[in-house]
């Protein structure tokens, strides 16, 4: 009995445990049924023959069609709460830097939208309700620039050739088609970006925050009008600010190219000439490294403990080449260690000049035109170009005996980083921000720990910055972006001085400016006349994290995801972006804009130079993820808007580097070692 009741059992036991099972089965099939469908058919199919013919892995037929089943279950966007509020496990949000409408996408592109990606999609499996905003830059500078060199090489036509309405509508041709290819390119290396709320900064939305920022900010005086030297560009012929400009530095005496110039132009040299004292056989040996700017001196500068000097304070020197007296004044900064301790003074064209002049009551006297040539004041030299003036005046001062001597002078030459051109200090009423008052919640908000910034290097990069602030010159004198939404007051009957910032007004509309107008000048007759010039580039892209989630409206999407959560992006636009979207993001929302930055580094070419089209080093994500072979690397390159020098430079790099061409890797591979090359040193 004790075997046969052990045999039972043990079938009973078989039995429990098939029922357990097929109850487990059952209920595996009911969880997969529930589950999304999966991918088509006949893409597994080819994906399982493949493997059966080779053991290679093949990008092309895993990636297929994987995007497009994404995108078809809207399983980027986010998921809210049955209230619409966020889900209880809280929300992630990202805004793209957006890349702009300039060309295609590089490496750079790529390793910020892996490392964003891997970001998202971690959130996104823990639960949050999560966002990753797309979108694109206009680039105001950077695509007029472009499509400029491009319709001179293909038209031989200037952007005044066709006018301001004709030209900005070739320029939005542009941004479509490119902008198509930019957001394929994207889609093609997986981001799972929610494309329903895609941005671009000159959507009317996006406009009108731009419109709202700087009526509010000029009607609370932080926004000014202002006659001050600014950094010009002559070869893309308008102002830039500081960290548009980049200085390159020489040890002595080099040869530079210069835009608009056959034969490269002299630099970091000294040159030593005199001037002669009115009234006696005198001279003053004056030292300086752009002689050309001697046109516009209207002051000498001497230590007043210089012994050398301290009988000639008071006096005058006469200016050789035009009718004009130099008054001789003590200075205390003149460092009488450099050059000859004699400092010529040229308040319209030098920004250490400019506040001498101011100091010490100086004329202004502007002598250059806005495309580098010499205007009437510039006498003899009226009309001549600036580099060609140089050499003139050093011919002249030669002839007239006033010349001494040249020497090396270590020095840097501040170049505009779009065009290469030199920068010319140039007198002109333009929009500024006050940016003392916007910096100060900035830092704090950083100190105390609002804002987490990654690695430490760029925290102490950003304390550096924002503790040096200065003031943001808004304006440029471009077509393409936003123009600003000011009015020069034209009084019949007065002289009108544009420059006067009191003369001016903003509006959210026309018929908002002229209610000002009347208002600030009762009783008379006037013509409102809009600024041409626009905004700065990132001025727009300041606003990027709340004005794409709807603001100045309080939207759903502004209301439940801002602040944002991540800003990640390169170290190098940390003060061109980074800084201003705290500093406008604080103002304008009375919340920082983001809760952590994370600064990933730059991608450099196997010499160690940053990407440059010229170089050939520029590399497009989809050629490594497709493949290409070399002569399509090289066919590439006469696409584009290089010279012919330039396309052989970049031939030359391409055959060094890449002599059999790029292989196959798909976008798998790619992002994966995108993102582990940053997991060292940050």
């Amino acid at each position: 009995m004790e075997t046969s009741d052990t045999g039972s059992q043990c079938i009973v036991e078989r039995e429990r445990r098939k029922a357990e099972k097929a109850k487990k089965f059952a209920e595996k099939k009911a969880k997969a049924a529930a589950k999304p469908a999966p991918a088509p058919k006949a893409q597994k199919k080819e994906k399982i023959e493949k493997e059966k013919t080779t053991d290679a892995y093949d990008p092309k037929v895993i990636e297929a069609g994987r995007y497009e089943w994404w995108e078809e279950r809207d399983l980027f966007k986010p998921e809210f709460g049955s209230d619409g509020k966020v889900r209880p496990e809280g929300y992630f949000v990202i805004p793209i830097p957006p890349p702009n409408v300039t060309g295609s996408l590089h490496m750079g592109h790529a390793l910020t939208n892996a490392l964003q990606d891997t970001m998202i999609r971690w959130q996104r499996m823990k639960g949050k309700t999560t966002l990753w905003l797309p979108g694109m830059d206009h680039a105001g500078i950077s695509t007029q620039s472009v499509v400029e060199k491009m319709l001179w090489k293909k038209e031989k036509k200037t952007r005044h050739d066709l006018g301001r309405e004709v030209f900005t509508d070739r320029v939005w041709e542009w941004k479509h088609e490119y902008h198509a290819n930019i957001k394929n390119a994207l889609r093609r290396v997986g981001g799972s970006f929610d494309w329903s709320r895609e941005a671009f900064t000159m959507d009317p939305n996006l406009s009108a925050a731009v419109t709202e920022t700087f009526v509010r900010l000029h009607e609370e005086g932080i926004i000014y009008r202002a006659n001050r030297l600014v950094n010009w560009c002559v070869a893309l012929n308008t102002s830039l600010s500081n960290l548009e400009v980049e200085n390159k530095e020489v040890e002595g005496r080099t040869l530079l190219d210069v835009p608009g110039y056959e034969k490269k132009v002299e630099f970091g040299v000294l040159t030593h000439f005199c001037y002669e004292i009115d009234g006696t056989k005198e001279r003053i040996e004056i030292a300086t490294t752009r002689p050309e700017t001697m046109i516009g001196d209207t002051g000498i500068a001497v230590h007043p403990e210089d012994k050398r000097y301290q009988h000639l304070i008071g006096k005058f020197a006469k200016h050789p080449f035009v009718d004009r007296l130099l008054p001789i004044v003590a200075d205390t900064d003149v460092d009488p260690e450099f050059g000859t301790g004699a400092v010529k003074i040229t308040p319209a064209h030098d920004f250490n000049d400019f506040n001498r002049g101011k100091a010490h009551n100086l004329e202004f006297i502007s002598v250059m035109n806005d495309d580098g040539t010499f205007n009437k004041n510039g006498g003899i030299f009226a009309g001549m170009k600036r580099f060609d003036a140089r050499y003139k005046v050093i011919e002249l001062l030669k002839e007239n005996g006033l010349y001494v001597k040249w020497e090396h002078n270590p020095m840097k030459i501040p170049r505009c980083a779009k065009s290469n051109d030199v920068i010319e200090p140039i007198l002109k009423p333009q929009w500024w921000m006050k940016m003392e008052s916007l910096a100060k919640p900035a830092i704090e908000a950083v100190e105390k720990g609002d804002i987490v910034i990654k690695p430490e290097s760029a925290e102490k990069s950003y304390f550096r910055w924002m503790r040096n602030i200065n003031d943001w010159c808004l304006s440029r004198q471009l077509w393409w972006g936003h123009q600003a939404p000011a009015y020069f007051v034209k009084i019949e009957g007065e002289e009108n001085d544009d420059s006067d910032g009191n003369l001016w007004v903003t509006g959210r509309t026309e018929e908002e400016a002229r209610k000002k107008a009347e208002a600030k000048f009762p009783g008379k007759k006037f013509d409102l006349v809009r600024d041409p010039d626009v905004l700065d580039t990132w001025f727009s892209s300041g606003l990027w994290p709340f004005s794409t989630l709807g603001w100045p409206n309080k939207t759903h999407d502004f209301e439940n995801l801002y602040p944002t959560s991540v800003l990640e992006t390169g170290w190098d636009i940390l003060f061109f972006w980074v800084a201003r979207m705290i500093m406008l993001g604080i103002k304008l929302t009375g919340q920082v804009p983001f809760r952590e930055v994370y600064c990933h580094s730059l991608i450099r070419d196997s010499e160690g130079r940053k990407m440059s089209k010229s170089l050939g080093n520029v590399i497009d994500p989809i050629d490594v993820m497709e493949g290409i072979q070399l002569q399509t690397l090289h066919d590439k390159l006469l696409l584009g808007n290089l010279a012919e020098k330039e396309v052989a430079t970049a031939t030359k790099y391409q055959k060094k580097a890449f002599p059999k061409g790029i292989p196959e890797c798909g976008a798998d591979a790619l992002r994966f070692a995108l993102v582990s090359y940053t997991t060292g040193g940050m």
